[in-house]
């Protein structure tokens, strides 16, 4: 018999051992082409869905409350980037391309959260306090973010994961994070 400190353990290294094969494989299929890999993308997704399901995540409840704390977060995360490109628009994809590139983005956030902010999350509030999970899963977010993006990105990487560890405990769900990511991921297309 286990006990819940021994099961919060064993859920804290799986889902960091999770993302940590997840990102190994994502880098190894993308190759040069890097995050521009939609191959590579979809297989990453898959992989944390796959973490995040083996490791007991239940799916989140869609709540109006809880997307509407997403929004906000989105419009947050995305502040800086609009302020800075003000006036500016990304290309445009065509209609298919860019149908394909939004899903890949999305099934990638997404996933993302379940792990990080919530099973990584909930395991570790089960051991430790609300700082320390947020703590944890920002590194992480940022951390994972480095093979693809590159170590220039770490200090936007540490501040976003911040706002979505935030996000998640004044929510109380990882439906806010999870909405938030997708929708400032979306957004980003056009303020790059």
């Amino acid at each position: 018999m286990t006990s819940a400190v021994d099961r919060s353990t064993n859920l804290i290294i799986g889902a960091l051992g999770g993302l940590a094969l997840a990102v190994a494989l994502r880098v190894r299929v993308a190759g040069v082409a890097g995050a521009a890999s939609a191959p590579a993308g979809v297989l990453f997704g898959l992989v944390l869905l796959a973490v995040a399901a083996a490791c007991g995540l239940h799916r989140p409840a869609l709540q109006w409350r809880q997307l509407a704390w997403g929004v906000g977060g989105a419009a947050l995360l995305c502040l800086p980037a609009a302020l800075v490109r003000l006036g500016r628009a990304g290309t445009i994809l065509p209609p298919g391309e860019y149908a394909k590139w939004a899903t890949i983005v999305a099934l990638v956030a997404v996933a993302e959260e379940l792990v990080l902010r919530g099973v990584l999350y909930h395991a570790l509030l089960t051991r430790f306090d609300e700082g320390a999970a947020i703590a944890v899963t920002t590194v992480a977010f940022a951390l994972l973010h480095v093979p693809v993006y590159g170590w220039h990105t770490l200090l936007i990487n540490l501040a976003a994961g911040y706002l979505l560890g935030v996000l998640r405990a004044a929510s109380g769900s990882v439906t806010a994070p999870a909405a938030a990511h997708t929708l400032a991921d979306l957004a980003g297309w056009w303020l790059r």
